[in-house]
């Protein structure tokens, strides 16, 4: 059976970021529990059952605010049902504030080799204009506590852009992370969503933000600061040191095959009766995701066939974020001049791949594109 990549997702958080758009529940007591055992029934009851997983990633949500030995419980059945490949990438998602050395043990012990921190700051300011519930000192000790539980590959993630922020805090921001020696950086711009609380404080003018050119400032930095300090800009927003790369979210760059589970999750796998691949996306609620569950019901609220002109434009979208870029077969030659001629692809080989100026305008040049 061919291996895909496995995505879990874990809804709780210890409280809901102002800026924070995704799936994600401030819960506790016993919906907590509940909602993993409702993971672990669909996951065990999986129709891709068999299939070998080539990564596993948990996602959130925070997926170390529920206790370890869950967590734990919860990649067992994700291992039982999708043997992992060997050498596979197993990663968790986890909050600073949320980790300690026995917890970081336990995964550790439990299957998790990989784990990514969302620092966001190393400005308690920033920290609590954002929500973030730890503080820049927890992000140094969970750092040397995963070290200590042998986790030797590890993501910090960043945002700039953030309100308020100069381009000195930012270069603060980056010294700090980069003097951790992660294995691998995240480094995204605030972005505003919709529905979230920073948004209404953007909508009233009270959300003091860094302009564009403040922005693409602070982007330059990212790409000067990871390079000399021996990471490559393999995507956009990422950087890795050598082989370090993130497997997972490789997967969906590249446009392969994914399964969710969990509230909200969202898979990408083919359906052998349909000939083609299907995007299933769950119940977000933990409460209704669990109530289907229990009934023995899907998890799915939605299911969409993906035909081949939809997966080219997913292909262009996702791909052209890469370094490696994307083969030039089934592009407009008319849009590739164009882009060309503005400096913001080069070519090479039957791949094309944006510049160093195009990384600045990735969404145009995909509207371009497609």
């Amino acid at each position: 059976m061919n291996p895909l990549a496995v995505y879990v997702h874990i809804p709780f958080c210890p409280s809901k970021c102002g800026y924070c758009d995704f799936n994600s529940y401030a819960m506790q007591g016993e919906i907590v529990e509940r909602t993993a055992r409702a993971i672990i029934r669909e996951i065990r009851e999986s129709p891709w059952a068999g299939r070998p997983a080539k990564t596993i990633f948990f996602g959130g949500g925070t997926p170390t605010f529920i206790p370890a030995p869950l967590l734990v419980e919860v990649l067992n059945a994700v291992t039982d049902t999708h043997p992992p490949l060997p050498n596979a990438e197993i990663t968790t998602e986890a909050n600073p504030g949320t980790v300690d050395a026995s917890k970081l043990e336990t995964l550790r012990a439990g299957g998790f080799n990989r784990v990514s921190l969302g620092a966001q700051s190393f400005d308690d300011g920033d920290l609590v204009r954002l929500g973030r519930v730890h503080r820049a000192g927890e992000i140094e000790r969970a750092v040397r506590a995963a070290h200590e539980a042998s986790f030797d590959n590890l993501n910090l993630d960043l945002m700039f852009g953030l309100p308020d922020q100069s381009r000195a805090a930012w270069r603060a921001n980056l010294a700090r992370a980069i003097s951790l020696e992660p294995e691998h950086l995240s480094l995204y711009c605030l972005t505003i969503e919709p529905n979230t609380p920073f948004y209404k404080l953007h909508l009233r003018g009270e959300l003091p933000l860094p302009d564009d050119e403040q922005q693409v400032a602070f982007y330059e930095d990212c790409l000067e600061r990871a390079a000399a300090a021996g990471y490559e800009a393999y995507e956009i927003s990422n950087f890795a040191q050598p082989g370090r790369e993130c497997r997972h979210n490789l997967c969906y760059w590249r446009a392969e095959e994914y399964a969710g589970y969990g509230p909200g999750a969202v898979g990408a796998v083919r359906d052998p009766a349909l000939g083609v691949r299907v995007r299933t996306t769950n119940l977000k609620h933990p409460e209704r995701y669990a109530c289907a569950i229990e009934a023995g019901g899907p998890a799915a609220y939605e299911s969409e066939p993906l035909d081949s002109a939809t997966l080219q434009t997913e292909r262009v979208m996702l791909g052209l974020r890469l370094a490696e870029g994307i083969e030039v077969d089934g592009l407009d030659e008319g849009a590739l001049s164009r882009l060309a001629r503005r400096g913001w692809i080069e070519r090479d080989t039957g791949r094309v791949r944006l510049t160093r100026a195009g990384r600045l305008f990735c969404n145009d040049a995909v509207v371009e594109l497609i």
